[in-house]
């Protein structure tokens, strides 16, 4: 079996039958990651809770699991996320049904609160109508990498980056580079999807990578110059600074971008072009406000961009990638890759 360490791998709960498939190939990922053999029987009991949940209440419409080594700034795998989600009916009271022997269905219900103890984080989101997310993390030692520990100081960055159904990689793709002030972040979207998107996202990713840190128009047009034997990509970059309160962006194609702020919603508007083919010589940036409670949405067209945060009650209180993760459950179109960022001030 492969292993992208890039994506997370997704995994179709269609009914209890899949359920030791599942269950094998998320241990080999596992051991593949290093994890001990008890730290892997951590892993299976978290898959075995969350894929018998599904099964139970998911129904017809259906469920899927996605996992994805979480690694140190340089490449190691050092621990597990497993994103659940679930689209049955969702739970009108989650904490209550958290503990032990509680249950909807009549079972011993010790479910959600084995994958809690089990995990060294864990969030949920749920609410009646809109299903469930469940997040774990499982980290080798029970130790989270360093670069989680510092990005908290002032922000922090969750994403779901899943390929087309069918492909091994995908043709999205995500960076950041952490500055003394705050933070660059790039977002790209391969023309197509397979191989030749992929390497289109990864030359681009590879040049912003390694411009000097300038602003954002200014290094896309470094990545347009940079990549034009490649298919070509959208994308955009953000850069905030936390000393200054101020965000730049710039984009070119269609990556979606929303900037949320108490009692303010506004769009992030990209120019028309495609990076390595045609952009247009007026680009620059746009300036807007980064505070204490400012949060960034990007994603690229894999998913439907009419969503609304209304929809979702208190979901802006939880973990970036928890965020991300109810996005993408609800948006994702299935016939293209999908990627979602969310980026949340914290200071």
């Amino acid at each position: 079996m492969d292993f992208n360490f890039d994506v997370h791998q997704h995994f179709v709960l269609a009914d209890r039958s899949f359920l030791n498939i599942v269950r094998r190939d998320i241990g080999k990922i596992a051991e593949a990651t290093g994890f001990s053999e008890t730290e892997t029987g951590r892993v299976n009991l978290i898959i075995t809770e969350m894929a018998t949940n599904l099964v139970k209440h998911a129904g017809d419409k259906g469920g899927e699991l996605l996992i994805k080594p979480i690694c140190e700034e340089n490449g190691q795998a050092c621990g597990l996320e497993v994103i659940c989600l679930d689209n049955g009916p969702g739970m009108s009271d989650p904490i209550r049904m958290m503990e032990d022997g509680v249950s909807t269905y009549g079972s011993m219900g010790q479910g959600l609160g084995a994958i809690k103890r089990q995990s060294d984080f864990f969030d949920m989101y749920s609410k009646r109508g809109l299903g469930t997310v469940l997040l774990s993390r499982i980290y080798r030692k029970g130790k989270a990498p360093k670069s989680a520990a510092r990005s908290k100081q002032k922000f922090q960055v969750g994403a779901v980056k899943v390929p087309k159904p069918g492909e091994k990689v995908s043709g999205d793709g995500w960076n950041l580079r952490l500055s003394h002030e705050g933070a660059y972040l790039m977002i790209l979207d391969g023309l197509g999807h397979g191989e030749y998107a992929h390497e289109a996202a990864t030359q681009a990713i590879k040049v912003f990578l390694q411009q000097p840190k300038e602003s954002p128009s200014t290094m896309l047009r470094e990545v347009h110059a940079s990549i034009k034997k490649t298919r070509g990509a959208v994308g955009a970059i953000a850069h905030w600074n936390a000393e200054s309160g101020q965000l730049l962006f710039c984009g070119v194609g269609n990556i979606s971008g929303r900037l949320f702020q108490p009692g303010v919603t506004k769009n992030l508007l990209s120019y028309n072009g495609t990076l390595g083919m045609a952009v247009p010589t007026t680009i620059h940036d746009h300036q807007h406000n980064w505070t204490a409670q400012t949060m960034l949405v990007l994603h690229s067209d894999g998913l439907k961009s009419r969503w609304d945060f209304t929809k979702y009650p208190e979901l802006t209180r939880h973990d970036p990638t928890l965020i991300a993760a109810v996005l993408y459950k609800d948006n994702t179109r299935t016939l293209d890759d999908s990627l979602v960022i969310v980026v949340r001030a914290t200071v």
